[in-house]
């Protein structure tokens, strides 16, 4: 098995971490949460906008015009798809409450958003480990840490429409397994023999949607869940931890 497809699953696999917190043991602070959502948000932006984004552009027969048009392709991109996606307030709906058909209608509806939010990010990480696994590990990290909360937050609920602790856990292994399925979507579609060009271009619409769900989904989602508490702090740390990794990693490879 390739290393991109590696980083993939375990980027994915990480849900089932968010999923065990939210059906055994005690749940973790929210405070912790945003701090870890905010921390990924960093990881993403310096990654993209620092590294994915300026190798797509200095590729040898990418232009300009493309690489940015590309950029824009995955911003747009992601927010249409955000836009068409159904958003439901996980943390409102906790183990305990009374099943009924409209809360299992809403753990099936989050389970699936968040499903259909995780394929692009499966494509993200392959992509990036394809291209540099350096920056596939990194996006990686931040994929999983971020991958911790949403199982969290699919496991709550399902757990509050069905009783079942193994139901949920299924189902909010489901929603990580959407992200391993994106990145085998990526190495079919792409395959070994795939262009400088046409890869550099993938990479900068993957930029774009990395950059898309830091800003209109990690970042507020932090906001949301720790309302007392400035976001910025988990997001400069995840910038200044993962810009100090990539130093030490060019230094060593010198």
């Amino acid at each position: 098995m390739s290393v991109p497809l590696i980083l993939t699953l375990l980027a994915g696999g990480s849900t089932f971490i968010g999923a065990f917190l939210g059906i055994v043991g005690q749940k973790p602070s929210n405070r912790l949460l945003a701090f870890a959502l905010g921390f990924a948000a960093g990881i993403m932006l310096l990654i993209s906008l620092m590294e994915m984004l300026p190798a797509s552009l200095g590729t040898p027969g990418m232009s300009p015009v493309l690489g940015y048009s590309m950029f824009i392709f995955g911003l747009l991109g992601y927010f249409l798809l955000d836009r068409l996606l159904p958003h439901q307030h996980a943390h409102d709906l906790m183990p305990g409450q009374k099943p009924s058909r409209s809360l299992k209608r809403t753990a099936i509806l989050l389970t699936l958003g968040i499903s259909l939010h995780n394929f692009p990010e499966g494509i993200a990480t392959f992509v990036t480990a394809s291209t540099n696994w350096e920056l596939g590990l990194g996006i990686a990290m931040a994929v999983a840490i971020h991958n911790i909360p949403e199982g969290l937050a699919v496991a709550g609920p399902v757990y509050a429409a069905t009783g079942s602790k193994s139901t949920a856990l299924l189902w909010a292994g489901l929603s990580g397994v959407a992200e391993i399925v994106g990145g085998l979507f990526a190495f079919f579609l792409l395959g070994p023999n795939v262009s400088p060009v046409i890869m550099a271009s993938v990479m900068s619409a993957v930029a774009g949607i990395m950059v898309a769900l830091s800003v209109d989904e990690l970042m507020p989602l932090a906001k949301e869940i720790d309302p007392n508490n400035n976001p910025s702090y988990g997001i400069l740390c995840g910038m200044s931890v993962m810009g100090i990794s990539l130093m030490l990693l060019q230094m060593w490879t010198v």
